[in-house]
């Protein structure tokens, strides 16, 4: 039952999407990638598996991420902080925002630096608020784009092809959908753990470097 609903629901999915076409995977990617919970799988998988081309596909998708990217983060900067969470305390119910993933989402940037605007654009939920606290902190324009282009690039390029996987397996798909989602989430896992391990070599050696 539950598989017939989402094979029913993809279909769904892929006919709507074909029939916006590119500009409307370019509005849907660049509300997803503002304050708007609109789902990126629910977008550029469809687009996979369906008729439009696939690079097409993926540079207004890419495209569509920086500019809802550079919404968020232009409104941070012009707003500052204090500006953010008195329009998050007062609009935030209406986009799903609560003050503690806004702060959550300050610390965050703060404490692993620019880096994260890269991985913030693989994880759910983050890449939604992951503009912001660059806004905050007035990082780079130029880095900021680099990092938002390379990370929403990798994240639409493996929506796609698992959209493309899901217009010739679909049964296989189907039946093997969550397995997929977590393999998803692992792979994205390993990459800030291997952000991590990184810093912490790097702050052992600084420390070491101190004492000797």
């Amino acid at each position: 039952m539950i598989s017939e609903w989402i094979h029913q629901g993809t279909q769904f999915l892929i006919t709507t999407i074909n029939e916006w076409g590119y500009w409307g995977i370019f509005v849907l990617m660049a509300l997803e990638s503002s304050i708007v919970p609109v789902p990126s799988e629910l977008v550029m998988i469809p687009a996979g598996a369906g008729n439009l081309n696939l690079l097409g596909a993926f540079i207004v998708g890419t495209l569509g991420s920086l500019v809802g990217a550079l919404g968020s983060y232009y409104l941070a900067f012009i707003l500052g902080r204090k500006g953010i969470t008195l329009l998050t305390a007062k609009y935030g119910k209406f986009f799903l925002i609560g003050q503690k993933s806004l702060l959550k989402s300050e610390q965050f940037f703060s404490k692993h630096g620019e880096i994260t605007i890269f991985t913030g654009r693989l994880l759910p939920v983050v890449r939604h608020l992951i503009s912001l606290p660059a806004g905050f902190g007035k990082m780079s324009l130029m880095k900021f784009c680099a990092y938002t282009l390379l990370g929403a690039g990798i994240w639409n390029a493996i929506l796609l092809s698992l959209g493309v996987f899901y217009k010739t397996n679909q049964e296989l798909l189907n039946q093997y959908l969550s397995e997929i989602v977590f393999g998803t989430i692992v792979a994205a896992v390993l990459v800030w753990a291997l952000y991590f391990w990184l810093k912490r070599k790097k702050e052992s050696k600084a420390r070491c470097a101190i004492l000797a």
